[in-house]
């Protein structure tokens, strides 16, 4: 049995696999209860085993799970770590975020295109490998960096490429790799000699001394209205950039009659620059399951899940270990610390590669086994979320939060910070700056103490927030990091002088369209014509009239997308027409006689049809065939 590699071009090498058993498979299914809502498990479990997912398991699993191949291929289809064309034994996925380019990811690709003998997106004629692009995979303070199968590897030079390229072509596993000793190390230890933390400033909140679960035990001796009053009067707001406040949240689920609760954390950071959640994972993950656990008591929750992007598969082993500990504990499980009906548990779902699932909606459905695609609202998650069921959902770093207010007490934490934004935060620094890494920093600070903090004096450009953010100039490093002036959920990248602010512009843009799950046309195609517009003004071939397109057409997507992702895409563009406007204006050359060049509407939108693999009915002539 043979297909053509996944590489985009239907005359790329040929790839030779084996057949895979039915049986297998049905195993697979049976091992998650054959239930439909673990899809996305047992879809990974049959990508991590045989490569790829063919038709036929595609067929099988629908028989098992009671659901149409049409609907399982529906998710198959969705994520970017499942394939319907085999990959390689050994899949190799290099980073290609705007910093992982600006620290040499061109060379490193190259190095590793020569030793393996294929290009970006082939799969090699053996089967052995594969070799792709990937987006931000959290790990902008070590870049370029790359996973290779479940291995994180960080700090790549074209000579360390060479050397990883040579040790996997000899048969060596990437886990060898890294380690010779790696099957005796500790999970953790697993982890911190994959990646480094680099946390440079550690806080009073959370990276300094936490006593265990100290926050939990307190817990246990209020009444469940009183741990929501305590989040509330902390003035916890969410951490993931929307800054929603936390105790209004858990209020509204636990008000909201219903059988069932759960409690869900999304450690789905995928907003490019953002890698604070991946340390806290690595160095406090008890401390994330003791904050899951006091939401539990506060909303009424037996059960929960960690969702964890699957760009930290590698963490998965120590968030596992750190459940089977606390079972052991009893800190979680039946009746926990002998409080009888107190039950709480927890599971670990892992991602597939898909930025919009740090949507909270979108992760729900993730969780139930969909595509990864945003919920209408209303109704919200603390209304109806998992399983139609009144849902938290928050993320590691507000959690981790809760669990130190329980234990400190509210005032202690309302008096860090500044009045709206109040305690500390993670700022996750990357890009030309000499210490990128974790700063663990009371809410307030200057964009100018923070880039002195961290060796980017010489900065022209800071994005704060990650694409879907703000960039700034020089003029408004005055500025602060605070829910109010300059809101992030964790991401500060430096851009030196030397950097093209237009490329960092159409990269984001690109990113975006890559990444937009496709369900509404405003975002699928809108940010395609963003896209193209961002690269006529590379070209210099923009006219005065394409600053105003650029900006009616922001409008348009903000106003009318579904979630989210649509809400916030424009921003790369809009920030910094109002920012870096020199940059613009620059780049225009007066139209002739006023007229604009001739626009093809199809062309325009064909890479959004391929990207999202439907058709518009308003734009597509043939739509009713």
């Amino acid at each position: 049995m043979s297909t053509a590699a996944q590489s985009g071009d239907p005359a790329g090498p040929t790839v030779s696999v084996p057949s895979i058993p039915e049986e297998q498979i049905v195993a697979i299914c049976e091992t998650y209860a054959n239930d439909r809502h673990r899809m996305l498990d047992i879809l990974r479990e049959v990508q991590d085993r045989f490569r790829w997912i063919s038709p036929k398991v595609m067929e099988t699993v629908a028989r098992q799970t009671g659901l149409s191949r049409i609907e399982v291929e529906g998710v198959a289809s969705f994520y970017s770590f499942l394939s319907q064309t085999p990959k390689g034994r050994v899949t190799i996925r290099l980073c290609d975020d705007i910093v992982d380019r600006f620290a040499g990811l061109a060379e490193v690709a190259g190095i590793f295109e020569q030793e393996l003998g294929i290009g970006i997106g082939e799969t090699s004629s053996d089967g052995a490998f594969s070799l792709e692009y990937t987006p931000c995979i959290g790990l902008c303070d070590q870049a370029p960096a790359a996973m290779v199968n479940d291995v994180v590897v960080t700090s790549l030079t074209p000579e360390r490429a060479r050397q990883w390229a040579q040790a996997l072509k000899a048969g060596t596993p990437p886990e060898e790799i890294v380690s010779e000793r790696f099957s005796e190390l500790t999970p953790h230890a697993r982890a911190t000699e994959q990646v480094e933390n680099n946390i440079r400033h550690a806080g009073a909140v959370l990276l300094g001394p936490v006593p265990d679960s100290a926050g939990l035990k307190k817990a246990l001796d209020m009444a469940p209205a009183q741990i929501i009053d305590t989040i509330e009067a902390s003035g916890l707001r969410g951490c993931g950039g929307a800054g929603f406040t936390t105790g209004r949240k858990w209020r509204f689920a636990a008000s909201e009659p219903a059988e069932k609760r759960y409690v869900l954390c999304n450690a789905d950071e995928g907003e490019p620059g953002t890698f604070k959640d991946r340390v806290l994972l690595t160095e406090r993950p008890h401390l994330l399951v003791e904050g899951m656990t006091i939401a539990a008591r506060a909303v009424g929750a037996r059960e929960g899940i960690i969702y964890l992007r699957g760009e930290y598969v590698y963490l998965r082993e120590l968030i596992e270990e750190v459940l089977a500990d606390r079972h052991a504990r009893g800190l979680l499980g039946a009746n926990i610390l002998g409080i009888d009906g107190f039950d709480f548990d927890l599971r670990v779902q892992m991602g597939a590669g898909a930025y919009i699932c740090g949507e909270e909606g979108a992760l729900i459905s993730s969780c139930e086994g969909l595509p990864g695609e945003p919920k209408t609202r209303p109704p919200f998650p603390v209304n109806r979320g998992y399983l139609g069921y009144p849902t938290v959902v928050n993320n590691v770093e507000t959690f981790c939060h809760a669990a130190r207010i329980l234990d400190r007490g509210a005032q202690w934490f309302f008096d860090i910070g500044e009045e709206g934004s109040h305690g500390t935060k993670l700022f996750s620094v990357s890009g030309d700056c000499l210490n990128p890494g974790i700063y663990e920093l009371p809410y307030g600070l200057e964009v100018r103490e923070l880039l002195e903090m961290v060796g980017g004096e010489d900065a022209a450009a800071v994005q704060v927030g990650g694409p879907s953010g703000t960039m700034i100039a020089r003029d408004s490093f005055h500025r602060r990091l605070t829910f109010d002036d300059l809101a992030t959920g964790g991401a500060v990248i430096v851009f030196s002088g030397e950097r093209n602010v237009l490329e960092i512009v159409e990269y984001y843009m690109s990113f975006f369209v890559h990444e937009s799950c496709g369900y509404c046309t405003p975002c699928r195609v809108g940010n395609v014509f963003l896209q193209k517009a961002i690269g006529k003004f590379r070209k210099g071939l923009a006219n005065p009239e394409d600053i105003d397109y650029l900006k009616d057409l922001s409008g348009t997507i903000i106003e009318t997308s579904r979630c989210g992702l649509g809400m916030t895409s424009p921003n790369p563009i809009l920030t910094t027409l109002e920012n870096f406007p020199l940059v613009y204006s620059a780049m225009v050359k007066p139209s002739k006689d006023r007229i604009r060049a001739t626009f093809d509407i199809q062309s325009a939108i064909e890479g959004a049809r391929k990207l999202a693999k439907r058709r518009s009915y308003i734009y597509d002539r043939d739509f009713s065939k």
